[in-house]
């Protein structure tokens, strides 16, 4: 089958987005004030039933672009897609943005852009048949396993351990900050499978049904209101080896892989939070628009977003010609959580007291799921610190940190 131009493509995505009877979104530049939801959190505060009909609709809309075809597409065929560039993905994106499809979700994210690219790098080729199409349909949702209440920016220092019992591994310990867990059907698990050794070289990760015996999740709940995150106990979790993702003592070439996929994700994300028309709109409707801090606040968020889209244009093209984004990715997640503590602090000066007064009146308070929402940003993903140090180091080309527990085994570091 021949490539169609990118013009020809744009075309059929229209035709087929007009015929799923969508409703159109408001034009950018349409101020989005005083009716229908006003929604601007970063994290979701829905209760249990509320989130999993969430991501039903999530799951039954990815379902019909897969079906039709725009699911999967820069993905081989092999697997439900189409094999077309980036640009193609970036055309339907655009696209597709003008309709009004279910709100994104982290678990759903996770599932498409992080877990399911790479089980395709690193799984078996009965893991890649097993897997990646259920994943891409989203018939399936995967969550990641990864950090631990004493593992998190240190996420090398994990000790959920894994022991080999003939064909299985029994896999005892606790995760935590697992978004969506509590709805997913699979699990990416990082575990210790040898404590002898330095603890970067002795993780191995496992591919896990949620449902099997001993796996249990418990929800947090934020400050924000949701229970998005959860903490995961594993006991004695017979895990086949069939499942395991890569090789014995490889865990952390695995992580690696799946937190870069995770940075890419988190630098391309521009509509977590409200938009700018949003914030706009609140100034205008208080007033506050007129007034000369706020102006030099709405100021900064405005030349955020016009860099984010020369910074993102740039990124596109490094895609397209086949550039990984490395580093630069840790340097577009500090910029895009700096773009929206700079809308939280706009929407602080403009509401003052109806930020945190339940009053009822339309688009107020809600500007408050933000404000509480916006710091775990800072930390989710790889704390700010984190970044930085990846910045300095693998970018500038500093010396590295002095890491005390290089070289000792695991079992020897101070915990």
């Amino acid at each position: 089958m021949s490539t169609p131009t990118i013009e020809e493509f744009i075309r059929e995505a229209e035709q087929w987005l007009e015929s799923t009877g969508l409703p159109r979104r408001r034009s950018e530049g349409e101020a989005a004030w005083g009716a229908g939801e006003h929604d601007v959190s970063v994290f979701h505060d829905l209760d249990p039933e509320a989130e999993r009909a969430l991501l039903g609709r999530l799951q039954d809309w990815q379902r019909r672009k897969f079906e039709a075809g725009f699911g999967a597409l820069t993905w081989p065929e092999e697997y439900g897609g189409r094999g077309l560039p980036v640009a193609y993905e970036d055309a339907f994106a655009e696209v597709e943005g003008r309709y009004e499809t279910p709100r994104a979700h982290e678990l759903f994210s996770v599932t498409l852009h992080l877990i399911a690219p790479t089980i395709r790098l690193l799984g078996t080729p009965q893991q890649r048949e097993r897997l990646i199409r259920p994943l891409l349909a989203g018939r399936e949702l995967a969550c990641q396993l990864f950090s631990e209440p004493e593992a998190g920016s240190d996420l090398a220092a994990l000790g959920t351990r894994a022991v080999r019992d003939g064909d299985s591994w029994v896999v005892t310990g606790q995760k935590v900050w697992s978004s969506g867990a509590q709805f997913a059907q699979w699990g990416q698990l990082l575990a210790r499978t040898d404590p002898d050794v330095p603890k970067h070289a002795g993780i191995t990760a496992f591919m896990v049904p949620m449902d099997l015996p001993g796996v249990e999740v418990r929800p947090l709940r934020q400050m924000s209101g949701g229970t998005s995150f959860n903490e995961v106990f594993l006991t004695e979790v017979r895990v086949p080896d069939a499942l395991r993702l890569g090789q014995v003592g490889q865990g952390w070439q695995v992580a690696l892989t799946t937190l870069g996929f995770e940075r890419q994700a988190s630098s391309a994300n521009e509509h977590v939070g409200g938009t700018w028309e949003q914030l706009l709109a609140l100034a205008r409707w208080a007033g506050a628009d007129r007034d000369p801090l706020v102006r030099q606040g709405l100021a900064r968020v405005a030349i955020g977003q016009r860099l984010a889209r020369v910074a993102n244009a740039r990124d596109r093209s490094d895609r397209e010609n086949g550039r990984p984004l490395g580093a630069v990715g840790s340097v577009r997640k500090l910029q895009w959580v700096r773009r929206m503590l700079a809308v939280s602090e706009v929407a602080r000066d403009v509401l003052g007291p109806r930020l945190v007064v339940d009053s009822g009146e339309w688009g107020t308070y809600s500007w408050s799921q933000h404000v509480l929402g916006v710091p775990g940003y800072r930390i989710a993903g790889g704390s700010d610190e984190i970044q930085r140090t990846i910045i300095a180091e693998r970018l500038l080309g500093l010396p590295p940190e002095p890491r005390e527990d290089r070289d000792k085994p695991w079992k020897e570091v101070r915990r």
